[in-house]
């Protein structure tokens, strides 16, 4: 084999080889870390390679802690990598807690960012609070009149009840709870609204933060506006309800009234059934009576005079009784 062919495979397999080697060993990475102070071997690299755990993940943040003058170890970074969390922000976190004096251990932020919270949010609102505003808050004090209020809550992260504390939602809830309360309480809506700071009081006193991962620094309202006459409108309904009531009972009565009055009319029309039944028999007993010898024929006849007197009286009363209406 000429010798310039020699050199050539050489070199080609000199190539290879770097190249197999430098994408398996960082390098690079290994002497950006050594200029920065960072104390880490190319074996600790390679076995990062090999646990699947992307060397700069892990070896940027340690860089960034150690310029920021935070002792961590690769041990430490790399099992909360392979816990599934996040590394830089992890590390960012207890940059700006260092930098604001906010004691946070590196265990504490690893948990808070395992447990699905935002620790680099947390630190920032720890030193510069935040507000909550609440929805539209509707409550009702006692001489029926509703009030709307708004308010704005000023809370600051508690690093310590990060992990398992409530979030906005308690807070929010918790302070409609108390505006709720304290204009309920209220005699009358002229006092809510000649001292609105009287429900800041009142709600801030209750100590709402309690289980939350927040402290509440200040309640303040924003806006408090009057409704309507909630009891003036319960009363309408309530007399209106009381109508239909009464109305459907007097319904009732009267139905049944009618329907005693129709029974009665039926017990006439039987009664009136029976007298003309009962007059149907007196002709029968009268005949039977005369072909008995029971009764006489002038008996009879005084009999009939004594009913045509009296038809003629009746007519003569009828008449009379129409004249006098005319009159």
């Amino acid at each position: 084999m000429e010798p310039g062919l020699y050199l050539v495979l050489l070199a080609a397999v000199i190539i290879i080889v770097l190249s197999i080697l430098l994408s398996v060993v960082p390098v690079m990475l290994w002497i950006s870390a050594l200029a920065s102070g960072v104390r880490i071997s190319i074996i600790t690299l390679i076995a990062m390679r090999l646990r699947r755990v992307t060397p700069s993940r892990i070896v940027n943040p340690m860089i960034k802690a150690t310029k920021a003058g935070i002792d961590l170890s690769v041990n430490q970074l790399e099992s909360h990598y392979l816990a599934g969390g996040n590394v830089d922000r992890v590390v960012n976190a207890l940059i700006a807690a260092h930098r604001a004096k906010i004691h946070l251990e590196f265990e504490r932020a690893a948990a808070i960012d395992l447990a699905g919270r935002d620790v680099l949010l947390a630190v920032q609102m720890s030193v510069n609070p935040r507000v909550i505003e609440t929805p539209n808050v509707s409550a009702v004090a006692k001489n029926g009149i509703e009030v709307k209020v708004i308010a704005r809550v000023t809370v600051r992260a508690n690093i310590d009840r990060l992990v398992g504390g409530a979030g906005e939602e308690t807070i929010i809830a918790r302070v409609g709870e108390g505006i709720v309360t304290t204009v309920g309480s209220s005699e009358s809506h002229k006092d809510v609204l000649e001292n609105p700071d009287m429900i800041s009081r009142t709600v801030l006193g209750k100590g709402l933060d309690a289980g939350t991962a927040f402290e509440i620094l200040s309640i303040d309202i924003a806006d408090v506006d009057v409704g309507k006459n909630i009891g003036a409108h319960l009363q309408t309904e309530q007399a209106e309800a009381d109508k239909r009531i009464a109305q459907a009972k007097a319904e009732e009565r009267r139905a049944m009234a009618v329907a005693a009055e129709q029974e009665m009319k039926a017990r006439v029309v039987e009664m009136r059934a029976k007298v003309v039944e009962s007059e149907s028999q007196v002709p029968l007993a009268m005949a039977e009576a005369l072909q008995k010898g029971q009764l006489g024929v002038m008996d009879y006849m005084n009999l009939k005079n004594i009913e045509s007197d009296t038809q003629m009286r009746s007519s003569l009363g009828k008449i009379n009784d129409g004249k006098n209406e005319k009159e």
